[in-house]
């Protein structure tokens, strides 16, 4: 029996093209370089052993976050480490979007350089000075 369906309908059993509640993810717009390693969400998924809504969720509670390039969320893989999550980036999100801070400023201050550190308050979060990181994002608040 030929049942006869509208153009795009039924010949996509993952809903291909329809896009739903994408604006309930917080992301960044293309603030960071250009060149800086980023994973799309189905590979952050992948490497954390998460299923993408998951990863999706992590977003929305600020464990994560995200920037938009060419239309595509994607997270620094500079946040993922073999256990997870860098230890210490949740909470420096927290304090910094509790100080006012939006998703663009944290992104572009994470991966700023500071000679005191040194390096990038993220590089510091993957070593063992997130006690200071956290400190400089609390101070950054008053």
């Amino acid at each position: 029996m030929y049942r006869h369906h509208p153009v795009g309908a039924g010949h996509c059993s993952r809903r291909c093209g329809i896009v739903t509640h994408v604006s309930a993810i917080p992301a960044a717009a293309d603030v960071l370089a250009p060149d800086l390693e980023v994973l799309d969400l189905p590979e952050v998924g992948e490497r954390l052993g998460l299923p993408v809504t998951r990863v999706h969720q992590l977003l929305r509670d600020g464990q994560l976050l995200a920037e938009r390039r060419n239309g595509v969320l994607v997270v620094p893989s500079q946040f993922l480490a073999a256990g997870g999550v860098v230890k210490g980036l949740p909470g420096t999100i927290t304090v910094l979007r509790d100080s006012g801070y939006s998703t663009d400023e944290i992104l572009r201050w994470l991966f700023t350089e500071d000679d005191t550190l040194p390096g990038t308050p993220i590089e510091a979060l993957r070593g063992d000075r997130g006690r200071e990181v956290k400190r400089r994002a609390q101070s950054m608040g008053f």
